[in-house]
């Protein structure tokens, strides 16, 4: 059995949409699958937004519980965590450091073969030195400035933009891009496990 989390910021948007949408495509293709989602910036018991659960209602979906603050122990039972952005997935890595491996972005995850990990990993790690910069008042290297800069447009938008505050159209459009991600991760965990999805 798979433990998989789902990370967003407030939990109360992509993240509960992508762990209603993760639990029934994995129900339908028959792979055992635990599955949550909880957010980096949470607060304990906010309700899913009304466009997110409109949206999920619209895919005869159920919708999930309060909202859920990331905690140590969620890092520590999950096999494979799955974040909505690049930024969440740094989150976890900064306060969880032994969570590198199984820790990716959605999209990240989903087209894996599409994304040199190597240069994945280099900007993550350059971000970080500039968000870093930026806190302590120190200016970034030029030449790692450039760097940076290159592998930003190098890279496919491993990102899945937050539609909070936005019209049910974004929120469909948003668990749309979502479902289509999952439907790939939904192909891996089934070739892992040997079974066939249609």
């Amino acid at each position: 059995m798979r433990n998989i989390l789902l990370v967003c910021t407030g939990n109360t948007c992509r993240s509960p949409m992508a762990e209603a949408m993760l639990r029934e495509m994995a129900r339908e293709a028959d792979i055992p699958v635990e599955v949550r989602s909880a957010g980096v910036g949470a607060i304990d018991g906010h309700p899913v937004s009304a466009h997110a659960a409109e949206a999920l209602r619209k895919r005869n979906l159920p919708v999930p519980g309060p909202s859920r603050m990331l905690t140590g122990e969620h890092v520590e039972w999950a096999n494979l965590i799955l974040t909505m952005t690049s930024s969440h997935k740094r989150a976890i890595i900064q306060r969880h450091p032994q969570a590198v491996e199984k820790t990716f972005t959605l999209k990240e995850y989903a087209l894996h073969e599409g994304v040199d990990a190597a240069a994945a990993e280099e900007l993550d790690r350059l971000v970080a030195q500039w968000q870093i910069g930026l806190a302590t008042g120190q200016k970034m290297d030029e030449a790692d400035l450039a760097r940076l800069q290159e592998l930003q447009q190098q890279m496919p938008d491993l990102d899945i933009a937050d539609p909070f505050g936005g019209s049910l159209e974004m929120y469909e459009q948003c668990a749309e891009e979502i479902a289509e991600s999952l439907g790939r991760v939904v192909d891996k965990l089934a070739a892992a496990s040997g079974r066939k999805t249609d």
